[in-house]
């Protein structure tokens, strides 16, 4: 379980953070979404303690972050940055053994149970194959399963992602946040994605200009008026029978620095989409038997 009350923090005094409040239930993903620049990274970072904010109190498992050694925020959190720290030249299947790190001694070895938890982890994320294979040659894609894989073999209650689905296909952005979602751990989940996240997460933060906007279900945040004001895009709701999407059009109003206009996928609904040029959004659309639209 992971809480955070009014914490604040700034980059050179600018302003970052501005009491922000968070509570990630046991067992449930929570995900926090938000414009470029809305602090989602930082806010992050100061779950997991390399980051001290300048006011307010993160606690982890009902302690304080602050308070808490490095080895033992490593026992209770396991971390998926949005960028790799370097690439060691390591194989991978000895960088998921660097999962282990926390629970062992100093000087003690792998034992066969890590090595079964590391190729136990691997399979999980569909990359046993890649385990002798340096690290430093993989796609950008097979790197994030990788490293969500090494967060697995930590074994640590709690789980912060900063983008897990970043390089990944469709496929693999459903499977990896399908099994995040299945682990019955408390995850906090940076996405980019709301579809993805109206998808998978139980409860979604959305953070703009460094405040929370709103928190709740993702059918009680991202309704199309708070999408709309908050991304300056238009915005339709479809209900489908196991949820919702989110249709994502540039507005009209929006200025030639907006974004990049691409075409809507030809699995688009066409009966009277709103004026204006599409973005693409992955996982635009579900199944074809949407009966409800919201605006």
């Amino acid at each position: 379980m992971i809480r955070a009350r009014g914490v604040r923090f700034a980059h050179r005094r600018r302003p970052v953070l501005h009491g922000v409040d968070l509570d990630a239930a046991a067992g449930r993903v929570l995900g926090v979404v938000g414009p470029n620049g809305s602090g989602k990274t930082t806010l992050l970072r100061t779950l997991h303690g390399s980051l001290r904010p300048a006011a307010g109190r993160v606690e982890v498992d009902g302690d304080d972050v602050a308070a808490l050694s490095a080895r033992e925020v490593a026992r209770r959190v396991a971390v998926v940055a949005q960028e790799d720290e370097g690439v060691p030249p390591l194989t991978v299947a000895d960088m998921v053994l660097l999962g282990r790190t926390p629970h062992r001694g100093a000087f003690s070895r792998t034992s066969a149970a890590d090595e079964e938890g590391a190729a136990a982890a691997l399979e999980r994320v569909g990359a046993l194959h890649l385990a002798d294979r340096p690290f430093p040659e993989l796609s950008g894609g097979e790197r994030r399963r990788v490293l969500v894989a090494r967060a697995l073999t930590q074994d640590a209650p709690n789980l912060l992602l900063d983008e897990p689905t970043n390089h990944l296909d469709v496929r693999h952005q459903h499977d990896v946040l399908a099994l995040l979602r299945g682990l019955g751990r408390t995850v906090v989940v940076v996405l980019h994605d709301l579809n993805l996240a109206a998808a998978h997460c139980d409860e979604v933060v959305l953070l703009d200009a460094g405040r929370v906007v709103a928190a709740g279900t993702p059918g009680e945040v991202l309704t199309p008026q708070r999408v709309a004001a908050v991304y300056g895009v238009e915005a339709r709701r479809v209900e489908v029978e196991d949820g919702f999407q989110l249709l994502l059009r540039r507005s009209p109003s929006a200025g030639a620095g907006a974004g990049l206009a691409l075409p809507v996928p030809s699995t688009a609904p066409t009966s009277g989409p709103p004026t204006g040029v599409p973005l693409a959004v992955p996982g635009l659309l579900g199944p074809r038997g949407a009966h409800r639209e919201d605006r």
